[in-house]
């Protein structure tokens, strides 16, 4: 069995992670991650980076965008790899904004089926675009879809 080298290359660690090198380099660009260099100026990754890599996609997969998780990895001291308090911590904190998710998604399921047919042409009847019909005032048609007018309407 192979022991894993406490420093990886960009190919070893997107090997290992399943993470490709541009993408990795994207991560560390947006600061999720970090690399030293080597005397030839290549980069070289802590081994703890995949735990890291593992953090980023397991919140990226409960729909945090990559800002979120940025903010989350910056509250950890030094920089340091998230372990399992860290996720359970910041899991908590995420845990309002995801059900507030999907109870928005509910309701849009709960009304999609209103809308299957409609067309939307008129906008008039669409509880998603005009809840209680509050662009009628503007006209026939769809006035969401057409382009400005002169005088701002």
């Amino acid at each position: 069995m192979s022991h894993l080298p406490v420093r990886l290359s960009i190919g070893q660690l997107a090997d290992r992670s399943g993470v490709p090198p541009t993408t990795l380099r994207f991560y560390e660009e947006r600061g999720l991650i970090t690399a030293e260099r080597s005397a030839g100026n290549q980069r070289r990754y802590h081994r703890n980076t995949l735990r890291r890599l593992a953090f980023i996609s397991a919140a990226q997969r409960v729909g945090l965008t990559l800002t979120q998780i940025h903010e989350a990895l910056r509250t950890l001291p030094d920089g340091r790899t998230p372990t399992v308090a860290d996720w359970a911590r910041l899991s908590e904190q995420w845990r309002t904004e995801l059900d507030t998710r999907i109870d928005a998604l509910q309701r849009l399921r709960d009304r999609l089926g209103e809308c299957i047919g409609c067309g939307c042409l008129s906008l008039k009847s669409c509880n998603l675009q005009n809840q209680d019909d509050v662009l009628a005032a503007q006209g026939p048609g769809a006035p969401l879809l057409k382009p400005a007018r002169e005088g701002g309407v």
